[in-house]
């Protein structure tokens, strides 16, 4: 199976003119939900598993990997196969609680 990537249908320029402001809001959104974060409780960096896996994909989004998306996908996915006996929530979290030390 070819795995070549396919070309943009927009020249680099393109794509920046295109996309740069919306995702610079995105950066900006990402940036007040920490400061609010720190601004109640600095410590729930160390000890959520959400806000960890948030602060892995950053790591991964600031990378010069060719593949992030993939790669902040499956940082965030659970990568058990067995079923759950039961729904322990009614919602998805957005992010799989690893057990400690866990990458």
């Amino acid at each position: 199976m070819n795995r070549q990537p396919h070309p943009s249908p927009l020249s680099p320029v393109e794509l920046v003119d295109e996309y740069f402001i919306e995702n610079r809001n995105r950066i900006v959104e990402v940036a007040a939900f920490l400061d609010r974060l720190d601004r109640a409780d600095a410590s729930i960096a160390r000890t959520d598993y959400r806000v960890r896996a948030l602060a892995d994909a950053i790591g991964v989004l600031s990378s010069t990997s060719p593949r992030r998306v993939q790669d902040i996908q499956l940082l965030l996915s659970d990568p058990t196969t067995e079923p759950r006996p039961a729904l322990d929530r009614k919602g998805a979290v957005g992010a799989w609680a690893r057990p400690e030390g866990g990458r």
